[in-house]
């Protein structure tokens, strides 16, 4: 059986999916500090004139606290703009209404835990790209010396060309000719629709 451990993502890049690839069990540390600037709270989409960042936001800004620990922020109206966001950036992608409906209500219900929320969204790509990977989570002290472990490696502020896990196969995307690699699965998904899956087979790199 092949076994990652990974970090659990908002709407996670083409990279972290291209480092998924072949793998048969996905597993998560909810008890992993939480990192700022990280993509635990962030996602990359296309608009007409720019690749904007979303942000959840999140109370405090602690260190050392667990991500299983961090709730979002509701004073801010997070879930609209990111909503309106979405639909600015995707509404006239080919397959935008037949995969929107499976994310709308992320969108309108509040989730209190942004792992819960991550937890969720990962499950709904997963099954739209058709993996059979499943998801667990690493109980505190367990041995995980026979799994690949690369937490920490995808993050906003490292470069996926020097990684490992990602090369860039383009593909349709809306606005402009201009290719914009490893942007959030939302782009792919929306784009190129049941075509994914074989985007993502082509995108990770081999050894």
């Amino acid at each position: 059986m092949n076994r990652i451990l990974v970090d659990l993502h908002y709407f996670p890049s083409l990279e972290f999916f291209a480092a998924i690839q072949g793998m048969d069990e996905l597993i998560f540390s909810p008890q992993n500090q939480y990192q700022r600037q990280s993509y635990f709270n962030r996602t990359r989409v296309r608009l007409a004139n720019k690749v904007e960042t979303l942000s959840v936001p999140i109370i405090g800004r602690r260190p050392r606290i667990a991500q299983r620990d961090i709730k979002i922020d509701f004073t801010q109206n997070w879930q609209k703009n990111h909503l309106r966001g979405i639909q600015s950036a995707y509404g006239k992608a080919p397959f935008f209404e037949f995969y929107f409906p499976y994310f709308e209500n992320l969108f309108t219900h509040k989730q209190e835990s942004l792992w819960d929320l991550n937890w969720k969204i990962l499950t709904i790509c997963l099954k739209l790209l058709g993996s059979s990977a499943k998801m667990r989570v690493l109980e505190e002290g367990a041995d995980c010396m026979d799994i690949l472990d690369i937490r920490g490696q995808i993050k906003p502020s490292s470069d996926f060309s020097l990684q490992s896990f990602y090369q860039p196969v383009p593909y349709f995307q809306l606005f402009g000719l201009d290719f914009d690699p490893n942007l959030s699965i939302l782009d792919l998904l929306f784009c190129e629709g049941p075509d994914a899956k074989s985007i993502l087979l082509k995108s990770a790199k081999k050894d």
